[in-house]
C-alpha cells in the first residue's frame, strides 16, 4: 500500500476556512496529516467533519494579516504538537477590480497586509519553528496574476509577485537547514473570491475560461493537490519553485 503523502506530518494551513484552504484541509487529512487550521472565520463545522473521518485536527482563530497573530498561530501548533513539519500559507483577499489610477491607499494597504505582509511573517515564524525541529516544507499561494500583467487587480498582482520573490529568497536562505519553500500559482479557480469578482464584473468567469487551453475553470481541490505534493517528501528535491496550476494558460 502506498504511504499517504503527509502521513504523520504536523501541518498548518493558514486561510483554511473556505475555497482552496478548506479543500486542502480535506485532502491533507485524507493524506494522513495532523492538522492545525487557522483563519479569521469559525471553522468548527470543518473541524468536526474531519474528526468524524478519524483525522487529528484542531483550529485557531487568527487575523493572518497581523504579525503577532501569525506568530501566535505557530506557537499554538508547537504547544499542541511539539513541532511543525509543513505549512500552507493560503490566506488571501482582494478588493473590487480597479485600475492603478483609481486605487485608494486604503484598498492598497488592505490587499498588501494579508497577501504580502501576512505571508512574509508567516514564513518567518514557520522557518524558526522548522529550523529548531530539523527541517520542513512550506508552500505559499501565489497567483497566475503574479506571472504577467494584471491591469484590473494591480495591488493583488503586486502582492502575489512579492510572494514569488519571498518564496525564492526563503528557499535559498533556509535550504541548508533542510527547509523547502515553494509556491503554487493558481489559475482561474471557482472560489468565493472569484464568485465575488464575477458579481463585480459580470462575464469575467466566461472570459477567463476562454483563455484556458484546457477549456474549463479549475476546482479548489486541484490547487490543493498541487500544494499537497509540494509539501510531501515526493517533492523532496523541489525548492524555490513557483508552480503554475493554470490549465496551460500562460504557457
Amino acid at each position: 500500500m502506498t504511504e499517504k503523502m503527509l502521513q504523520d506530518k504536523v501541518t498548518l494551513i493558514n486561510g483554511a476556512s473556505r475555497g482552496i484552504g478548506a479543500a486542502a484541509a480535506r485532502l491533507f487529512a485524507r493524506e494522513g496529516a495532523t492538522l492545525v487550521l487557522a483563519a479569521r472565520s469559525d471553522m468548527t463545522a470543518l473541524v468536526e467533519e474531519l474528526r468524524e473521518h478519524g483525522s487529528t485536527v484542531s483550529s485557531v482563530t487568527a487575523d493572518l494579516g497581523d504579525v503577532a497573530d501569525v506568530q501566535r498561530v505557530v506557537d499554538v501548533v508547537l504547544e499542541r504538537h511539539g513541532r511543525l513539519d509543513a505549512a500552507f500559507n493560503n490566506a488571501g483577499m482582494n478588493v473590487p477590480p480597479q485600475g492603478i489610477a483609481e486605487f485608494s491607499e486604503e484598498d492598497f494597504d488592505r490587499v498588501q497586509r494579508l497577501n504580502h505582509k501576512g505571508v512574509f511573517f508567516a514564513v518567518a515564524a514557520q522557518v524558526r519553528a522548522m529550523r529548531a525541529g530539523g527541517g520542513g516544507a512550506i508552500v505559499n499561494t501565489s497567483s497566475i496574476g503574479a506571472l504577467h500583467a494584471n491591469p484590473m487587480l494591480p495591488a493583488y498582482g503586486t502582492a502575489k509577485r512579492a510572494v514569488n520573490s519571498l518564496t525564492a529568497s526563503a528557499a535559498v536562505t533556509y535550504g541548508p537547514d533542510g527547509i523547502r519553500v515553494n509556491a503554487i500559482a493558481p489559475g482561474l479557480t471557482l472560489t468565493d473570491m472569484v464568485r465575488d469578482w464575477e458579481v463585480a464584473s459580470p462575464g469575467i468567469i466566461e472570459a477567463g475560461t476562454a483563455a484556458i487551453p484546457l477549456g474549463r475553470i479549475a476546482q479548489p481541490e486541484e490547487m490543493a493537490e498541487a500544494a499537497c505534493w509540494l509539501l510531501s517528501d515526493r517533492a523532496s528535491f523541489v525548492s524555490g519553485a513557483v508552480l503554475p496550476v493554470t490549465g496551460g494558460q500562460g504557457a
